[in-house]
Parts: structure tokens; sequence; C-alpha cells
């Protein structure tokens, strides 16, 4: 949100510096994210001065160019080559110096150097309106009428409007905040300043000619209606300070009618809407929700189709405009309009919040509307903008302020005890010092117990419903700064040191991978319904979701990985190694709402290992690649002892699970082919998940370490033929079971099936490498122990041992 600085001191008093006034807004929650100094004119006109035609000849080698030579209060004059056909002798002009950069209405920034054109030089440029970017005539060169001496600045003679803009990063909860007069009720509660109220005093009904009928039929969706009309109004262009201010926040303006509702709406907060009262057929107003599929055809030419609960302004024959949201396209104010009805309403937030979501509509209206706008507000901003509109278009308020409010919002109380507000605070006010801030803020005291306040809300403080909040208001205005710390406090009184930090692990093993070539993704948490049939584990469904496609937390890393690559693919990015660290959610008891939430890390790898190179074929990934970085995030985990189990799971072809104290830490293994084909995935892709919260339980920075052993190691193979079933694992453990002492690594080096065994059998061949630490092995104490390991295999594994 952006809040121009001169419009904002309009309503309050405020003496200091932009930084200052930031400072201020960001210790009240009005966090600024940045300052900006605006300008009308791009460029701020530097290096254009005022000057003075001596002489205007014609051109020697061309009919439509004039020689001049101009006085700019230098020691010279310079000569000008100028091509407009109305500059002549006598002139006072703007004149834009070499080295000058100018910046057109339309087109491209241009910078004056010095040149020679068609033979004859030229040192400057003689400006029209529209090559300053103050005007759009092109017609001649600006000719002024001024005394100020030659080569003083043109900004002298042409002030341009200029302004400080606080950029506000406004959180959904302060919708009271999104104006200036929001922005200024802060200030005010902090600096003590009164405020200067927007001025309605000019506003008068000046007849009633124009009468227009208004029936609300739903006044769930609409508890409070306001309007007005005006009559013989001339739409055109804004005036220049309505128009600067609407610039300077990065508003277009539009027309003077318009424009008028768009600066009330960032003035008070409180959005309006101008119909041609021309298009209100049957001269009246009803406010009612029409048949689910009926069509309306929006400002921006788009047809849609209405909800049932979509609340529509009508008139007798039609809707007129999608109320809160968006206005249709043929009751808009546009140069024809002479006669204007004026539109100031209270809107459901929740009506508003499912027809924008419904329609992707989000508007400047809508934004605050679906957060909750100001019921009591409705008639300030109509007089004030009908008295603007009366103003800027000659017109005259034709009708007596209509007003249907038949159920009044009353104001939100509840109880707080001022022990409650003082330990939440964490030091004792003084009752004068709430009592003020409070007032400050716009909350009445209504009983004083002594021990507890009662106070009343008013409905704009859509954030503050319970004592909680009620402090949070009083904290932030009598400033967190101020709360003392007492000095009996340690440093764990703030926050806890914990030896092992999660954060930095996170960010070492981040690191790593990236430095492996692999591209870290960050998915949304919230997800597709559908991958919830991939789990036993119930999801947790958004109540209020943003699309369909967004409508659970997620249960898993993989869904949302496997839509990158599929993002990818289709852009033709076909290897991929993708990481992510990301949160999952699991619904434990929803009637007990009691929830689980973890962070997990997971890896996909797809396509192949390397690029295509005439050094090396390309080869495609595979599970082993996968399990290597596994075990190389594992290997953090120098202390722990990890094994694996085989893994039975829908989402994987094959697999492995990741056991530490036979509790399952992760997960590796091939996607399934009816996955991918489900998430339109054509190649192979192998995933590994981690529960990094579970890892972290049981890092240790106590690593295990020996020296190196002074005596040789010695390698001895085997080849032994087994039952296809057998797994490596399973020799792997028989072998460092029956041989603790000596036997310090297996490593499968080949392996063979196919019609040399017999069928059912597979070949592996293995290297086992043995090293005492106290002495050299002799082959006497090699051969006993590869006997032993021959005899273990044969007998417990049924294999054959190959010579």
């Amino acid at each position: 949100m952006k809040i121009a600085l001169s419009w904002l001191k309009e309503y309050i008093s405020l003496n200091k510096k932009p930084e200052e006034i930031a400072q201020i807004l960001t210790a009240t929650g009005l966090e600024v994210e940045g300052l900006e100094n605006y300008s009308e004119i791009e460029g701020d006109l530097e290096g254009v001065v005022i000057g003075e035609v001596l002489t205007c000849e014609k051109h020697p080698n061309a009919d439509k160019l004039r020689v001049t030579t101009v006085d700019v209060g230098q020691d010279a004059p310079l000569p000008i080559v100028c091509g407009a056909p109305n500059v002549a002798k006598g002139q006072k002009v703007a004149v834009g110096l070499v080295g000058t950069t100018l910046y057109p209405v339309e087109g491209d920034s241009l910078t004056l150097k010095k040149a020679k054109i068609r033979g004859e030089i030229s040192q400057g440029m003689i400006c029209a309106e529209d090559e300053l970017g103050i005007g759009t005539s092109h017609d001649g060169i600006m000719v002024l009428s001024t005394n100020l001496p030659n080569g003083t600045p043109f900004s002298k003679y042409y002030p341009a409007y200029k302004d400080t803009v606080i950029e506000i990063g406004l959180t959904p909860n302060r919708v009271d905040a999104a104006s200036h007069w929001g922005v200024a009720r802060d200030l005010r509660a902090v600096l003590e300043q009164e405020l200067i109220e927007p001025n309605i005093d000019d506003f008068k009904v000046d007849n009633q000619d124009l009468n227009i009928q208004v029936e609300v039929e739903n006044t769930e969706a609409c508890p409070r209606y306001s309007a007005i009309t005006i009559s013989d109004v001339k739409v055109k262009e804004s005036p220049k300070w309505l128009q600067n201010w609407l610039k300077a926040i990065g508003l277009r303006p539009i027309n003077n009618v318009v424009d008028v509702t768009n600066f009330v709406l960032h003035e008070l907060g409180q959005p309006l809407h101008a119909f041609d009262a021309d298009e209100i057929k049957g001269q009246k107003v009803i406010v009612k929700t029409l048949a689910e599929g009926s069509t309306f055809i929006t400002l921006d030419e788009v047809e849609r189709k209405l909800s049932d609960q979509d609340l529509m302004i009508c008139n007798e024959a039609e809707g007129m405009c999608i109320a809160g949201v968006f206005g249709g396209v043929k009751s808009g104010v546009t140069e024809k309009t002479s006669k204007v009805f004026l539109e100031s309403a209270y809107f459901n937030p929740d009506f508003i919040r499912k027809t924008s979501l419904h329609h992707s509509l989000k508007t400047d209206a809508s934004f605050r509307y679906e957060r909750g706008a100001d019921p009591n507000i409705t008639i300030l901003a109509l007089k004030r903008a009908a008295s603007l509109i009366r103003k800027l278009t000659g017109g005259t308020i034709s009708s007596e302020i209509i007003d249907i409010y038949p159920n009044p919002i009353a104001n939100f109380e509840f109880e707080v005890e001022y022990a409650y507000i003082h330990r939440l605070i964490g030091t004792t006010l003084d009752n004068t010092q709430i009592y003020n801030i409070l007032k400050r803020l716009d909350i009445k005291i209504l009983e004083d117990k002594g021990d507890y306040l009662k106070v009343a809300i008013p409905p704009y403080r859509v954030d503050v419903k319970r004592p909680a909040d009620l402090v949070e208001e009083i904290l932030r205005i009598y400033g967190y700064d101020n709360v003392p710390i007492s000095m009996q406090n340690g440093a764990d009184a703030l926050a806890d040191f914990p030896l092992v930090d999660g954060n930095k692990i996170q960010a070492k093993t981040t690191e790593m991978l990236a430095a492996r070539g692999f591209s870290e993704m960050m998915n949304n948490s919230l997800t597709k319904p559908e991958y919830a049939d991939y789990f036993q584990e119930k999801a947790i469904p958004i109540y209020n979701p943003l699309s369909e496609d967004l409508a659970i937390m997620r249960q898993s890393l993989l869904f949302s990985g496997l839509e990158s690559i599929a993002y990818n693919l289709n852009r033709k990015q076909k290897d991929l190694k993708l990481f992510e660290f990301g949160r999952i959610y699991e619904a434990v008891d929803v009637a007990e709402d009691r929830f689980k939430e973890e962070t997990h890390l997971s890896l996909f790898l797809t396509g192949n290992q390397h690029e295509e190179s005439w050094m090396a074929a390309s080869k495609e990934i595979d599970f082993h690649d996968l399990k290597a970085e596994v075990q190389l995030i594992l290997s953090r985990w120098t202390n722990l002892s990890f094994s694996t189990q085989t893994l039975q799971s829908d989402l994987m072809s094959f697999g492995l699970e990741i056991l530490y104290k036979k509790k399952v830490v992760g997960v590796l293994g091939a996607i399934s082919g009816k996955v991918l084909k489900a998430m339109y995935i054509n190649q192979s892709v192998f995933y590994a998940d981690f529960n990094w919260d579970e890892l972290l339980k049981h890092y240790n920075l106590n690593f295990n370490y020996q020296g190196i052993s002074k005596f040789p190691e010695v390698r001895r193979d085997l080849s032994l033929v087994l039952d296809k079933k057998l797994t490596f694992r399973e020799i792997e453990s028989l072998a460092k079971q029956k041989e603790k002492k000596l036997l310090k690594a297996i490593n499968i080096f080949d392996v063979y099936e196919g019609d040399r065994i017999e069928e059912g059998k597979k070949a592996y061949a293995l290297s086992f490498v043995l090293q005492d630490f106290e002495k050299t092995l002799t082959d006497k104490a090699i051969n006993k122990v590869m006997d032993k390991l021959e005899k273990a295999f044969t007998e417990e594994l049924g294999a054959l041992i190959r010579r």
C-alpha cells in the first residue's frame, strides 16, 4: 500500500522527516518497506533552462528547419536548429542543454548531444510540451510568458509536483489502516496530535430533481446501503492536484468523477461506485442475488457466469455491478454521462470474499470489503465525494442522502483485567496512560471496576476481538522498546540456544546439494485434494480455498516436486536434480483439532547424469545415483548406524526404507509408472524423502574417530552363486556378524544373471578388505577368516563358491 506524504499531511500535522515517520509507523505495526521520491515529471526537468531566441533564420539546406541563436545565460548564445513552425525571434522558450536527458510523453528517453543538422551546428533543443513530458501538445515549441532571467532553470517557471511515497507492507488484519486517514489515526495515537477531519462543510442538497428508489433484498449480504444523486455533471479530465495525488500512489487518472471515487477510497478507506443514472432502468436500484448461471459483462468486457451467492447491484431489468468487486460495462461513467448515482455501502465480508474468489477478481474495493470496511463511515464518504464531484464537474446534488441501515452494527464489547494487561506487557502501566492510549485509538471505556475494564471496540477495528488483542493495541502504541528487560533475566529468558542448530545443519546441507548440481525448489504447502487418495492419513482441508487446486494441506513433498518436474519437462528441461526442504501436514484428530506438522527433505533425480559429450557417452540416472546422494547426506550423522529394509508402497515401483533404531527416518526409490502417468511424466524419476525433524533429534556433535592403522590392509575376492531372491544387504550382514574384528569393508564389483548358471540363480563377485590395527596379517590369519566366511555363505545362504 502506498501513502503520499503530502496527502497524509492533510489530516495530521507532521514536522518530522520521512525516515522518522517511517520508523514510527513500523513500530506501530504498519511496517514501512520503503520510501521513494515521486515527481510529476520524470527527470525533474534537470538541464532544461529558460532561453530567449535572439535570431531566427531559414536553414540554408532544409525548407522546414530554422537556424536560431538562443541566449541561455551563458557567455555566448547557443546555435540551435529547430523544426517547429512557430519559432520566432524574441520568444522566451524552454531549452534543453547538451547533456540533458528528456523524457517525452511517448517514446524512449533522449539525451541531447552536440550535433550537425544538414550542415549546421546545433547545441541544444528548443522544446515542445510533449518533449518535456508536461503535456501532449506537439503543434510547436512552448512560448513562455515570463520575466525570469535567461538561464533560469525551467523548473522555477514550471514547478513540478514532488512528493515522498511511503510503501507499507499492510498485514491482512489491519484493513483499518488501508487509507491515508487510517494511517493518520495511528500516527495520532503515537504522537498525541489532533486529526484534521476531511472537509465536508460545503456539502448541501441543491434540489430534488433526481430521486432514485433503492431496495435492499439481501440485508445479510448488504447490512448498509447509502447513496445520493448528482445532476448536470460535465465529465472531463481531473485537475492537476487530483491527478498528481493519484499518480503518486500508482493510480491512473480516468475522469473527474471516477477519480473522486478513487480519491475518497484511498483517503478514507471507503469504496464508492459511480453509476450513470441514465442507465438505471426504471429509476430503481435493487441489491440482490441473481439466479445461478446468470451472465454479466464486467468493465473489462468479460462475460462472467454468476453464482447465486454473488451479490449484485441491479436495476429493474438487469445487473449493473458485482457488489463490492467490479462494475459493469453498461452503467459506468463516461464522457457522455450527465447524471450520476453515487453508492457508498457496507457489504458482508464473507459474501465479497467468496465472490472475489469465484471470479478471480481482486480490486481495491474487494480488498477492503472482504477484510471488513467501516459501516459507520458510509455517509461521511458519500458527502465528501458528492461535494468534490459537484465542485469538479459543475453539477448539482439532486437528492437527499438515501441510507438503508435496518440493523445497525454495534460496537464489540468485552472485559479485560488490569492484571492481565500488565502480565502480557511485562510491566505495570499507569491507569491514566492506558485510558489515554485507548481514547486515541477510538476505544471507549464503558466501565472501570477497579480491577478490570469493560471496553467498546468500534466496528472498523475488525482485528480487536479479545483481551489479548486489546493488550497488543496498548503495547504497540506504548512502544515495544519501552518495555524494560529485568536485569535478573539471563539470555535464555529471551531465546533458547541449542547446541545443535537445525537451521545451520539445513543450510550446510543446502550448500552441499547445490554444490553437487541440485537446484532448490520452494513449492506451495497447499495442494490438490486428489493427492490425498494416495495416503492413509487424513488430509487437512482449507475452509476457504483460493482455488480447487489449493484445497488441502500437502501430506508429502512428492507431488509438488513431481509438478515441478512436469513443468520443466514441458519446457524441454529433461535432466533434473532437485531438492526441497518443506513442511507436510496430517490430521491426527480433526474433532479435537489435533494435527501433525513435520519438516521433510526431498530429493528428485531424473534424466541423464550429464550432458552429451564427445568425451563420454551420456548415461541415464538410476537408483544407485540416488542412493549415493542419500548416503552422502546421512554421512553427516557419522555416529549413527542406519539400516535399510525393502519398501512396500503404491507410490514406488521399488525402494528402501531407512531406519534408525527400527524407526523409519526416510525412504528412497523409483516412482511407480502409475503415478508418473497421472502426473504426465514420461521418464523415470527417482525420489528420496527424509523426516528432517526426526533426523535432527539424533544429530550429535560428538563424532567417533580412531587413528589410521600403521599396518596394511589386505583384499580377497570371492565369487558366489546364490538364490536370486537374496540381496547384497543379507550377505553383508552375515559377513559382519561372523567376522567383527578384521573385516573392514565389503564391496560388490560384478553381478551376473544368464544362461551360464542355473535358472533362478545369480552370481556376485565380492571383494573383502581385511585389516588388523595391531599387527600385519599373515596368510594363515587371512585364510582362517575367508574359510569362516565361505562356510557361513554355504551353510546359511546356500551359496555355491566359484573357484
